[in-house]
């Protein structure tokens, strides 16, 4: 009697991966059902559901694809909601529950620890209370930064307002939403205004590196200042992780601002026509938009095929771990990158500065990558089942919900509702991470990884 209660009793519990994705599913349901209320919308009549639910969603996973105008459409309460929600869905679900905690004196016990520790990625707890602490700390002072920037642009546009305008649009950059109150034309009046420009990529790049990057970098600097050391010594004092993050983002950057530029030049509905330093300063912003973020100065639907399907790739990457940016991340793409050189070279194993990434991070990388390009596959399938549309248009979209970036080739408010479920999915399916979903989704461990058996050659290629 005692072992079938304990058993009832396991079979109910849930794992910390599993809780993760339930509390972003209850904090989608909260927000839409707030969005539903006829205050959350300027014309006071209630939203429809599905546009209440796709809102939500795309603000709670940080995406920015929207079937109704942010602007226009949602009241200053819709605003405040949408807001939250995208602070929230930044953060994590389970950071803010975790603070929360905290404020209120309560007790964060072993299983609250083990929860945060599985929604920033970490391999330890040790120090994970503290390391909460300065995540909260240091955004609240990057967004705090990126508000008085962005007011020298807003104030003088719209008054008083431009103060809302640079606070929505700040959390919203850092948190790599690419939602704004501007209109449905996201950045593209302000293509060439180089301070928002600049103030919005800081944000994108801050929001995407990832927190403990953050971290290491100033434990570096410090280093250097306190010891008086060089800064190929402060380079030194860097984690494998950090270097992998930053060289391979500056590279993505670097490559696909270089290819939006020589494939939109001359494209009179992109680059075409403008003057070099903006057509720069365009493809420099498109290039770091495709982190994740959303917001746009060049309008996607003008992109010709080719640097569309570049933009594709870039979105499919994303950002880098335990940031609040999505995609496969930078280091799996890195990973794999770097075992596909080593297995050119005819080497054994995978190293790069002078380590050895080990075959369990390869595993998980190939499973993040393989399972995302299922996800994707499925989903533009059933898109183009239900939708009506071209093939790039609807892969974009497809691709852009999945990796939670947000930019869209103007079809989203046209969508039927088959097809708002689907990129629905796609968008929680990207912010929880489908590997995450698999792992939540599985009962059992594989018992047979305990068995060895013979080893036998099979030919590939």
């Amino acid at each position: 009697m005692k072992r079938n209660f304990q058993n009832a009793r396991k079979a109910k519990s849930f794992s910390p991966t599993q809780i993760i994705l339930l509390g972003f599913l209850g904090v989608i349901l909260a927000g839409t059902v707030l969005l539903c209320l006829p205050i959350a919308t300027a014309s006071g009549q209630p939203a429809p559901f599905i546009d209440a639910l796709f809102t939500a969603t795309t603000s709670v996973c940080v995406t920015g694809l929207v079937t109704v105008e942010t602007a226009g459409y949602w009241s200053l309460f819709g605003h405040i909601v949408i807001l939250l929600l995208i602070q929230c869905g930044g953060l994590g679900i389970i950071s803010f529950t975790t603070a929360t905690l905290l404020i209120l004196r309560k007790k964060v016990t072993l299983r609250d620890r083990i929860l945060l520790e599985e929604a920033f990625n970490l391999s330890s707890l040790r120090g994970l209370l503290r390391f909460l602490k300065k995540v909260f700390k240091g955004t609240f002072i990057v967004e705090g930064v990126g508000v008085i920037f962005s007011a020298f642009v807003f104030v003088p546009e719209y008054g008083a307002k431009g103060i809302w305008y640079a606070l929505f649009h700040s959390i919203s950059s850092f948190c790599n939403a690419g939602l704004d109150l501007l209109g449905p034309d996201s950045l593209i009046a302000y293509d060439g205004n180089v301070l928002l420009n600049l103030t919005t990529i800081f944000l994108i790049v801050a929001g995407g590196l990832g927190f403990p990057v953050w971290w290491n970098i100033i434990d570096s600097i410090r280093y250097m200042v306190k010891e008086k050391k060089s800064f190929r010594n402060g380079l030194r004092k860097l984690h494998l992780h950090s270097k992998i993050v930053l060289c391979f983002t500056a590279g993505l950057i670097l490559t696909g601002a270089i290819f939006i530029f020589l494939l939109e030049k001359g494209n009179p509905g992109t680059l075409g026509g403008r003057p070099l330093p903006k057509q720069i300063l365009m493809s420099v912003f498109q290039s770091v938009t495709l982190r994740t973020a959303g917001f746009c100065t060049i309008p996607q639907q003008n992109l010709t095929d080719a640097g569309a399907f570049i933009s594709m790739l870039l979105m499919f990457v994303g950002g880098s771990p335990i940031g609040t940016a999505g995609g496969i991340k930078t280091t799996t793409a890195a990973v794999l990158v770097l075992s596909v050189i080593a297995l050119i070279r005819g080497r054994q194993e995978t190293t790069v500065f002078g380590r050895t990434i080990s075959q369990e991070t390869l595993r998980k990388a190939l499973g993040v990558v393989m399972i995302s390009i299922a996800a994707v596959g499925a989903a533009l399938f059933a898109m183009l089942i239900f939708e009506e549309g071209s093939f790039v248009d609807l892969a974009y979209e497809v691709i852009s919900a999945t990796a939670t970036v947000g930019l869209s080739r103007n079809i989203t408010p046209g969508m039927g509702n088959a097809g708002k479920l689907i990129i629905i999915l796609c968008m929680y399916l990207g912010r929880t991470g489908p590997i995450s979903l698999a792992i939540a989704l599985g009962k059992k461990k594989d018992q047979r990884g305990k068995v060895s058996f013979p080893t036998e050659e099979v030919p590939v290629g």
